[in-house]
């Protein structure tokens, strides 16, 4: 007789891959600045593509300014003026061919 199924198993136990598979998505969110005055970030692009010629589309598409900084946890993010969440992801979809499964939108 086993009592292999007595172990005690944790559901909620951390497996200690949530920061890998997170790595792997694309965030999109908005910051209020002051007023009705928003920004957009998009962090998480991969490093083969040119994040300056994609800025640089982002702005004559949308008809709004924007531009990099630098950070040193989230390393590239696109700051671009106003919300500009969902013409983002669907650039991101339909120009560069990234699933929409591995882009996150995050704000109200």
């Amino acid at each position: 007789m086993s009592i292999e199924n007595l172990k005690s198993f944790d559901p909620f136990a951390d497996t200690g891959d949530d920061e890998a598979s997170s790595s792997n998505y694309i965030h999109i969110r908005i910051q209020q600045r002051n007023g009705r005055k928003t920004l957009t970030t998009v962090q998480g692009i991969p490093e083969e593509y040119d994040l300056k010629r994609i800025l640089k589309v982002l702005r004559k598409d949308f008809g709004c300014n924007g531009n990099m900084v630098k950070d040193d946890e989230m390393g590239e993010i696109i700051q671009l003026q106003g919300d500009q969440r969902a013409k983002v992801c669907e650039f991101l979809i339909t120009q560069l061919a990234i699933p929409k499964k591995n882009i996150k939108i995050h704000g109200f």
